[in-house]
């Protein structure tokens, strides 16, 4: 059946005016969207990127020294943690808090402290282990690789597998830690001699300070100074490596520092500062290790 002529007729109209709407509502659209501010365009991109960038915080593990503790490491925790960073510094056994008798302690005992704290991680962690300490992270690191990051040596034993600090320190010259360094007659834990342990470890903070913390200083158990690293290539080998360097240290002279380290880490960084940094530049090495974090993530 054939439509009278103004029945077509009304139809085109409607779908002229169909097509007029359609247009001007998508010239509309377009109009607006030209007028927005630049910023406000790229409002939902901008936020996904900072988002991305807020998100991208650190957990650190930091390792005391030997005869210290955890509270070695308050101020550079502090800033850290200003940055919004996770920071982990526990006592190791027969340390600060912790009063396990030192003839108890051997160096799964420490071990245990870091793996404890690893395995409660969902991220992998940046391990900072000081000094004798080194030994330990790199033991910790080998036991737990998925859950390492990074490993960071400050001053400290970078050895190679079968390494002991009784082994690494034989021989040893210009060190006024291992020249006054001795064990207690039943050998269970080892000491400094009391009237150069400032000299040995911290000659640039001032004699107010050490005092302060000298009350705090304990006997290092024995047993971990003897133990023989054991680390392989495929867990300790592939995990990246960063020595912080004490150019001024007395403990370890700088001369073995490099020595141990020389080949075998991604990056070296250097403190013009005796072998603890932590109380004397709290602030150059937190922003170390606030850089090796950004190298970390970059590989």
């Amino acid at each position: 059946m054939t439509l009278p002529l103004k029945s077509n007729f009304n139809i085109l109209r409607i779908e002229l005016m169909r097509k007029q709407i359609s247009i001007a509502f998508c010239s509309l659209i377009i109009t607006l969207i030209s007028c927005l501010p630049v910023n406000a365009k790229t409002n939902n991109s901008t936020n996904r990127d900072h988002a991305m960038i807020t998100s991208e915080k650190e957990t650190y593990l930091l390792v005391h020294l030997a005869w210290l503790g955890a509270w070695q490491w308050e101020g550079v925790v502090s800033i850290l943690k200003e940055k919004g960073h996770q920071v982990f510094a526990p006592d190791l056994p027969g340390h600060g808090s912790d009063k396990t008798s030192p003839a108890e302690i051997t160096m799964d005992s420490y071990v245990k402290t870091l793996t404890d704290i690893l395995d409660q991680q969902d991220q992998p962690v940046i391990l900072v282990g000081h000094s004798f300490n080194g030994i330990t992270v790199s033991r910790a690191a080998e036991l737990r690789p998925n859950k390492v990051k990074g490993i960071v040596y400050l001053s400290a034993f970078l050895l190679p597998k079968g390494g002991s600090f009784i082994k690494a320190v034989q021989g040893v010259k210009g060190s006024i830690a291992v020249d006054n360094f001795f064990l207690s007659e039943d050998k269970s834990y080892a000491l400094v001699k009391e009237d150069e342990i400032q000299n040995a470890f911290a000659h640039d903070i001032s004699q107010e300070a050490f005092a302060a913390a000298k009350p705090n200083i304990v006997p290092e158990p024995a047993a971990p100074l003897m133990y023989e690293l054991e680390i392989t290539d495929d867990n300790f080998g592939q995990l990246p490596k960063y020595y912080i360097e004490c150019t001024q240290d007395r403990a370890i002279p700088i001369s073995v520092q490099r020595a141990m380290y020389s080949g075998k880490v991604n990056k070296r960084y250097s403190i013009d500062s005796s072998h603890t940094p932590n109380f004397s530049q709290p602030a150059k090495l937190a922003s170390i290790l606030l850089s090796i974090a950004k190298e970390v993530t970059k590989l």
